[in-house]
């Protein structure tokens, strides 16, 4: 649908995560390789600015609830948050170290950074009270983490563990300890999404494959081969689909989430591991680090 040109990367790092903000048509991306978030206008596919002082911003996660975007600074070991409306009026809370994965209570108004670690410090999960900017709990994982989720209906946290390979859910009622842990047969788990209806989560993982794992009894329901090592996953909930970035070869894996069966692979470019997704015009927005823009498509399906 359109190529949207972004600011020349200032060192390496490329770009990760992002998240669109619905109330003024914003998508922001974080840009690690220059510590800022990218700010792009989706009613017209076009650069708009950067929100800077970011060190290694890795995560980035928007609420329409309380009209928030939070980031997670992996270079810093912090996390920002600031409003669409005041995007200078930036805030910071410290973190573990390299925090990374983002998830979101807004009506307990608690945010989790899953924080990755290094190989000399396990992985943990920050809970922030965002009114009070102060760490509420500092949980213990049990591995180096991934992405991080909220379930609504369930009211828990959800975040992968690379090793060993797991996802655990925090209740947002009790955030101070692990309530429950999944297996997951296959190395690495990445990316994470959910299918809040059929409550079913959707993992990707480093071992080339995407995990089904129903999330009241544990089963796995499906297991699928991936073009590559994953990254981000976005799940449509309006059809059914699952995007998949794959940062080599270079790919979209898009799979119908009611089949549990892939339907198209779509080239990007090498190295174009992240993704970002606007569910109000069904576009998925692919990162490319080499070229620093991003590549818009729209799913006709």
């Amino acid at each position: 649908m359109g190529i949207v040109e972004l600011p020349p990367h200032i060192k390496s790092g490329g770009f990760d995560h992002a998240a669109v903000h619905f109330g003024s048509q914003r998508m922001y991306v974080a840009h690690t390789a220059n510590d800022t978030v990218d700010v792009i206008d989706c009613a017209n596919d076009r650069y708009l600015r950067s929100v800077p002082n970011l060190v290694g911003v890795a995560g980035v996660l928007v609420s329409e609830e309380r009209n928030l975007v939070f980031t997670s600074n992996r270079g810093e070991g912090t996390i920002g948050t600031f409003s669409p409306d005041d995007e200078a009026g930036l805030v910071k809370v410290h973190t573990g170290r390299r925090p990374n994965g983002l998830a979101y209570d807004p009506v307990r108004n608690l945010l989790l950074a899953a924080d990755a670690g290094d190989p000399s410090t396990p992985g943990s999960a920050t809970i922030i009270n965002v009114a009070k900017r102060v760490t509420v709990a500092d949980i213990p994982m049990p591995g180096r983490t991934r992405w991080a989720l909220f379930d609504r209906r369930a009211e828990a946290f959800y975040v992968n563990i690379t090793e060993p390979p797991q996802i655990v859910a925090i209740a947002t009622s009790d955030p101070s300890r692990v309530a429950r842990a999944w297996q997951v047969p296959t190395p690495g788990p990445h990316g994470l999404d959910l299918d809040i209806e059929r409550r079913r989560l959707f993992c990707a993982c480093d071992g080339k494959k995407l995990v089904v794992l129903d999330i009241d009894s544990g089963n796995v329901l499906g297991t699928l081969d991936l073009s590559g090592v994953p990254d981000v996953v976005f799940f449509n909930s309006a059809l059914n689909h699952l995007y998949i970035a794959v940062g080599d070869p270079g790919v979209i894996d898009v799979f119908d989430t009611r089949g549990l069966e892939r339907i198209e692979t779509v080239p990007t470019e090498s190295g174009a591991h992240t993704i970002g997704f606007n569910s109000r015009r069904n576009c998925v927005y692919a990162f490319f680090p080499r070229t620093h823009r991003a590549t818009v498509y729209v799913d006709e399906t």
